[in-house]
């Protein structure tokens, strides 16, 4: 079966929690975040829960161990805390728990955002995998960057990563 009948097969719903990873934002000024859930919400998508969460790789770990428990849940989508700065911890944080890395997102996450920005690109630590039986996906925490990421890459193959990771 090729990747069209795989996403024929595919959940046109899926579950998602929603992770706004940052040490300024809060409810009222995470756009991200907001952002995420509002294109989710656009394509059918249901949100299961939403949190804002220090740029602390422990607590991002603990967070995203206790959301991926909810049977409910089927993909965490990660926003923030994917650069290079001293206190980006995201990255370490999520890749320490994947199970399986999806290399190919970030990859074609920094061609995108290259198209888009040029070399600064380099600097995005965008990463997606496994985990739980769910699919946790980290992306950039720039407006600009959610944008691209989602409607580049997450929505049009949404349901398809939900349906592999559970064949």
């Amino acid at each position: 079966m090729g990747h069209k009948e795989h996403k024929a097969h595919s959940p046109a719903v899926v579950s998602c929690a929603v992770v706004t990873v940052s040490d300024t934002r809060t409810h009222e000024t995470d756009a991200s975040g907001a952002l995420i859930r509002k294109l989710l919400a656009e394509q059918g998508h249901r949100i299961v829960s939403s949190h804002l969460v220090k740029d602390e790789p422990a607590e991002v770990r603990k967070l995203l161990d206790a959301v991926l428990k909810n049977p409910d849940v089927q993909v965490v989508i990660l926003s923030g805390g994917t650069g290079i700065s001293k206190r980006d911890g995201t990255y370490e944080a999520v890749t320490r728990m994947l199970e399986k890395t999806l290399d190919g997102f970030g990859e074609l996450f920094r061609y995108l955002s290259y198209q888009e920005i040029g070399s600064a690109a380099m600097m995005s630590r965008a990463v997606a995998g496994t985990y739980r039986g769910g699919i946790v996906i980290s992306i950039p925490g720039s407006e600009a960057a959610v944008r691209l990421a989602m409607e580049k890459l997450i929505l049009p193959e949404l349901g398809h990563l939900v349906h592999e990771v559970n064949r």
